[in-house]
């Protein structure tokens, strides 16, 4: 993703601050990529204590801390290492040392450890350490989705990682496919995007209790359009079975239009369908064979060996969809199941990832965090309701 060169740099510059190494890493969210049109209020007050100006120039639709993630190689060592250097950044779970650190880390909730609330070079900022392995799975097999949802939106890569990389366009053709077999056989650019943005959140217990912009999703896609082409449009050009529909197209720069939204159709042929669903992510894909099996009333052994066959198959799989992926992809209810199979497989270790905030940031930095959200979703709520009220007017 482009963003200005000196605000990349500060980015930067904030992972030199670390000693501990940093294999991979990405800044994500409303501080990087705005989600408003509008120019903020100058009588917000900053997070950053003392931002240098690329940040403060970026951050056009008012500031915000920044999110990154870390990914490390060894998690101990780089929690052990980052105790000597940031004893700080920890809550008083870093008293334990750094065994219980990356115990918390690696086998609670999603496998990610965040430290809120961090000031480096002047930026606020909240830094989440992950596992390369962890990350690597999730992005190939959708273990939980809660960081391959990220990767799913636009984000800035500031160290970069050739395995990563190779998982990331695993995740994003997976995404592309899942989103395909939700719509419609004509649709929108703006609602494939917008299919593909709300995957992660469907499970996401934030949504549910108001700690979010009601109108997130919608404000990702519509203020970063632009850049969700970057990810997605070499992977429709791909796919035999997407045409775009729209003379706009044939402009050598239509792409950087952020005002256009081309229509799209999609070949329903079931056989090509079925394939999708074969090549969906293992774990995903298991969830919603298990939605189907009760549906079409398979019996255990025949329910077996469908999942025996299936075992290895992936996103570049060439495999042939079998009989019962056929179905799948020609059910009425596929939409609603697939929506299903989303909020079982990334429910659990979202919420209880959300949970862990209690140890890894503390009690009170983690009920200023959730207080923060809600403040921001109670506003946002009502200015939807508002807009909504003058329309009607």
């Amino acid at each position: 993703m482009v963003v200005n060169a000196e605000f990349k740099e500060a980015l930067r510059q904030v992972l030199w601050q670390f000693k501990a190494p940093i294999r991979y890493a990405f800044a994500y969210g409303s501080g990087v990529f705005s989600q408003s049109k509008k120019p903020g209020d100058a009588a917000e007050p900053s997070p950053h204590p003392h931002p240098p100006n690329a940040v403060t120039k970026w951050q056009t639709g008012g500031p915000k801390s920044i999110d990154f993630i870390y990914g490390v190689s060894y998690t101990q060592h780089w929690h052990s290492l980052n105790l000597q250097q940031h004893r700080d950044h920890y809550s008083f779970l870093g008293s334990f040392g750094s065994n219980i650190v990356s115990k918390v880390q690696d086998y609670i909730g999603a496998g990610v450890y965040y430290n809120p609330y961090v000031v480096i070079n002047g930026i606020m900022l909240k830094y989440g350490v992950v596992n390369l392995d962890t990350l690597y799975t999730d992005l190939a097999n959708w273990n939980n989705l809660y960081l391959a949802g990220r990767l799913q939106k636009p984000v800035k890569i500031l160290r970069d990682d050739p395995r990563i990389r190779l998982a990331n366009q695993i995740n994003l053709i997976s995404a592309l496919r899942t989103a395909l077999l939700s719509l419609p056989p004509s649709f929108t650019e703006r609602a494939l995007y917008t299919k593909i943005a709300g995957l992660s959140y469907l499970g996401d217990p934030r949504m549910a209790v108001g700690a979010e912009n009601p109108a997130k999703i919608s404000n990702i896609v519509d203020n970063q359009i632009v850049n969700f082409r970057q990810l997605y449009l070499p992977l429709i050009e791909d796919l035999p079975n997407l045409t775009f529909k729209d003379r706009s197209t044939s402009r050598p720069d239509w792409a950087e239009n952020p005002d256009l939204d081309c229509r799209i159709e999609q070949d329903m042929d079931p056989i090509k369908r079925g394939n999708m669903v074969r090549r969906l992510p293992a774990r995903f894909r298991r969830k919603l064979y298990d939605g189907y099996q009760r549906s079409f009333r398979l019996d255990a052994q025949e329910y077996r060996n469908i999942i025996e066959e299936s075992k290895g198959d992936s996103a570049f799989s060439s495999r042939t969809g079998s009989e019962f992926d056929r179905r799948i992809a020609g059910a009425e209810d596929l939409s609603r199941n697939i929506d299903k199979a989303l909020v079982r497989l990334s429910r659990w270790p979202t919420a209880t990832q959300s949970m862990k905030g209690i140890l890894t940031a503390g009690p009170v930095n983690s009920w200023r965090y959730w207080s923060e959200k809600r403040a921001k979703g109670k506003v946002k709520k009502a200015e939807k309701v508002q807009e909504a009220g003058e329309k009607k007017e």
